[in-house]
């Protein structure tokens, strides 16, 4: 609370203050002034008409007359004394209108606001800041990252360029401080040399002058930069990214990976050392129509399978969850065990024929180029010809022109992958192609985490938000070597064994049951034991890893952290 009455005696400090101050006094001089000459005057005038009243009557009579108020106690008789009054009246008039204003506008209220705004969009942050992390944009991804920060109690600001978008930001309950990111002064004010990452995220030109600006402030802080282009990657290097980022590349493979009909193997996302998180899709393998228990996938394998994808919803994994054509099995174990998978089930392929990729920009064809290095055929439709696609995988036209769906063999294709940057047109064309095709599988991507709900509505197997990829990989590169993000609302910890937990057996600790998740190591000083069974003891002094929603983490400390 004493932010605001310090920002607004600074405000008054100002050198436009002190400004104001010169206009405020030369126009109460005048007004002074004005007062005392027709005071004066109503002395001379009443004096003519043979009356006499005191000085303070005088003074008295010309406030009330130049207020407009005009009591009418104290009248002239005369025409002269009448028009004198007209002129004092008008003079007062024009005074009210104008001193009054200006007074309590520049002096009360623009004050006021401007501390307000000073208080809730800084300049600059408080000197005691360390660890943080800067973003300098707010975009979908910074608003998916802001969100995951702010779950885990991560300090965070977000840099505005002028006061009017802070104070937006603001009311959106982010922290934010104004500054222009082309500024050296401005990565100085954000305390980057004690900031523990820097995240840019716009045009790979503006990208280049915010990181080399801002490393020449900081030579220490992680700088994280997103690149459009393949060669803009080198350039972000060289101007002091210590990782650059290609979501578009990332974000083609991914939904190349979703694919069913691509092959059964395990597509590695995450790990902790040994311990290796991957993903398999089920479809066309003899575990369709089973459940878990009638499978016993961890006496072949030994593998532990966490939980499985149903249409972009993650179910933990039960004895009883059934696999269908379109599960994705979410995998842990070392990479000895995921190769026995592999082993088991790369035998499996579906339809041979071509998946359709819908989009033919960078998601599209980098999703085209990591299916065809797969072996997988693919043909891709968009409106302008793209040269980075193969000769022959291309067709030219609109996808909401059934003949062109036909001719990229739509009605026989095992999957459809939507890779628009149009939340809207991927609607559309989900809502279309499930229509034609009632059995296909549908990926598609959104940029706004909001169109999840709404693309799974219209049919869409798998979705993929642009926004949470992005803000995902930018988490996992910050120096937390306890928390991985796997996908959206799925999160691996790695936590130490509460002293209330040591010596019992993972079944008596009904830890899996508790705070919903999977225990899926242990790690011990002689080792790590991978896809634990129910009867190994929790041994004291030692870590486990948690794979859970992403509640899990807070769930954790809640329940064991000071028991």
């Amino acid at each position: 609370m004493d932010i605001l009455p310090t920002n607004f005696f600074k405000q008054l400090r100002s050198g436009a203050a002190q400004r104001r101050l010169n206009v405020l006094g030369q126009f109460s001089i005048a007004l002074f002034l004005l007062v005392a000459v027709f005071s004066i005057a109503f002395h001379f005038i009443m004096a003519w008409e043979g009356r006499s009243f005191s000085w303070l009557s005088g003074v008295y009579w010309t406030l009330t007359v130049m207020s407009t108020l005009g009591f009418g106690d104290i009248t002239f008789h005369s025409d002269l004394g009448r028009l004198f009054s007209i002129v004092v009246l008008l003079s007062g008039t024009l005074f009210m209108l104008v001193i009054l204003p200006f007074t309590f506008i520049q002096f009360f209220y623009q004050p006021w606001v401007e501390s307000q705004a000073a208080a809730i969009a800084p300049h600059e942050l408080p000197s005691g800041v360390t660890g943080h992390i800067v973003l300098l944009d707010y975009g979908p991804i910074e608003t998916a990252l802001v969100r995951q920060l702010q779950h885990r109690k991560h300090p965070y600001v977000v840099l505005a360029p002028n006061v009017e978008e802070a104070i937006r930001l603001h009311d959106l309950g982010v922290k934010v401080m104004v500054g222009e990111r082309d500024n050296p002064d401005t990565y100085r004010r954000l305390r980057l040399q004690d900031a523990e990452l820097l995240a840019v995220t716009n045009t790979d030109t503006a990208n280049t002058n915010a990181v080399f600006t801002a490393r020449a402030v900081s030579s220490n802080t992680i700088i994280v930069a997103t690149a459009e282009h393949t060669e803009s990657v080198d350039v972000l290097r060289l101007a002091g990214s210590n990782r650059v980022l290609q979501l578009a590349e990332m974000m083609g493979q991914r939904l190349a990976r979703r694919v069913t009909g691509r092959d059964a193997k395990c597509h590695v996302i995450g790990g902790f050392g040994e311990l290796l998180i991957a993903e398999a899709c089920a479809g066309e393998t003899p575990l369709v129509g089973r459940t878990l228990r009638e499978i016993r996938l961890r006496d072949h394998v030994d593998v532990h399978v966490i939980g499985i994808w149903e249409r972009g919803d993650f179910i933990a994994a039960e004895p009883d969850s059934r696999i269908t054509a379109n599960t994705v099995l979410l995998l842990a174990g070392t990479r000895a065990q995921l190769d026995c998978y592999d082993a088991l089930f790369c035998i499996y392929k579906s339809n041979h024929k071509p998946v359709v990729i819908i989009g033919g920009g960078r998601v599209g064809t980098a999703c085209a180029k990591a299916l065809l290095s797969d072996g997988v055929d693919c043909r891709v439709i968009d409106k302008a010809e793209d040269a980075s696609v193969e000769s022959g995988k291309f067709v030219r036209g609109d996808a909401a022109d059934r003949q062109i769906l036909e001719m990229a063999s739509l009605l026989d294709s095992p999957a459809v992958v939507i890779t628009t940057h149009d939340d809207d047109m991927n609607v559309y064309l989900t809502l279309y192609c499930r229509r034609l095709r009632p059995d296909i599988q549908i990926i598609s991507r959104c940029t706004l985490n909001r169109n999840i709900d709404t693309l799974h509505r219209a049919g869409a197997d798998f979705v993929m938000s642009y926004a949470s990829m992005g803000a995902n990989a930018v988490f996992n590169l910050l120096r937390r070597e306890d928390v991985l993000l796997l996908a959206e609302g799925l999160t691996a910890l790695d936590v130490s064994i509460p002293p209330s937990l040591a010596g019992r057996t993972l079944a008596e600790s009904s830890i899996e049951k508790t705070i919903d998740c999977n225990v899926v190591a242990i790690k011990t000083p002689e080792g790590t034991i991978v896809n634990p069974p129910p009867d190994v003891k929790l041994p004291l002094n030692s870590r486990m890893i948690l794979i859970g929603g992403a509640e899990t983490e807070e769930l954790f400390l809640q329940r064991y952290a000071h028991t």
